[in-house]
């Protein structure tokens, strides 16, 4: 119990000390007396981030931005999983080292930012989502959980008459929850802290994802009292405070939706690695 409690406090305590920092003001943040209270509260800070409308509207995008990402990927790692699940399929092992090797090698920035291009999917939400459908670790889990799936299932539904798809939806799908719900969420965090394809790919303000929203308030708040001070001689919010409230409220969202994956995520994380 003892261990685990240590454990507990690692991973909590910068957590905490990030959220003291954003409720604290820049004195005692320069002079480095903030650890795991605040000090000289305030929340001038958190103003700052919900003072601009767009951030809201950045939240929203966002929000539905992961649903429909997670969707996406969701939709396309099953569709592939659940054939390159059987071994009787025909250039099953092709396919499988084609997936390997994208796991090592790909083709880089610039030849990835010229397709997009060429696809006209630049400044646009699909610029965001098609690239990144499949993950070809995620896809190897994935394939491992249907193949522990027994066979003696699919052959009573096949002949009970009921196609491919149809055992799919109606006997795998429901079967394999845990490892879909393990995944779903490793794909929303990952399209939730994603940066640097919005960075390359997304112009129009109304399409930027919270994250470079919050890399922009920072940037511009630095820039902002830089000049202040060199004017003024005199600090009046320091960035640290305002980084510290971006990553709460950055964080705090997508950390709500873990509780309730939870009794999932490690029964799927176990079964889909250790199955087939």
């Amino acid at each position: 119990m003892t261990l685990i409690a240590v454990s507990v406090l690692i991973c909590i305590f910068p957590f905490i000390h990030v959220l003291s920092i954003s409720l604290s003001s820049s004195r005692p943040i320069m002079s480095g007396e903030v650890t795991l209270f605040p000090k000289e509260f305030t929340i001038e800070a958190y103003v700052k981030v919900f003072s601009d409308p767009s951030m809201i509207r950045s939240l929203g995008f966002t929000v539905m931005l992961t649903a429909v990402f997670t969707l996406f990927c969701m939709a396309m790692t099953i569709a592939a999983a659940y054939p390159l699940s059987k071994s009787n399929l025909k250039g099953r092992g092709f396919f499988m080292v084609v997936i390997i090797i994208t796991m090592f090698f790909s083709g880089g920035i610039i030849p990835e930012y010229i397709l997009v291009r060429n696809l006209h999917l630049l400044d646009t939400m699909w610029a965001l989502i098609l690239p990144g459908l499949i993950s070809p670790f995620y896809l190897i889990i994935m394939i491992s959980f249907f193949k522990g799936i027994p066979d003696s299932l699919e052959e009573a539904a096949e002949i009970d008459g009921s196609s491919h798809f149809r055992t799919l939806l109606r006997i795998i799908l429901p079967l394999s929850m845990p490892v879909i719900a393990t995944l779903s969420l490793f794909y929303a965090v990952g399209r939730w802290n994603g940066f640097m394809d919005t960075l390359m790919y997304i112009n129009s303000p109304e399409l930027y994802p919270l994250q470079l929203k919050l890399y922009q308030l920072i940037q511009n708040n630095m820039a902002t009292e830089l000049m202040r001070n060199e004017v003024a001689g005199t600090a009046n919010m320091m960035p640290e405070s305002l980084k510290a409230a971006s990553v709460i409220f950055a964080t705090v969202p997508i950390l709500i939706v873990y509780p309730w994956l939870q009794r999932y995520f490690v029964s799927g994380v176990m079964l889909g690695a250790v199955k087939g």
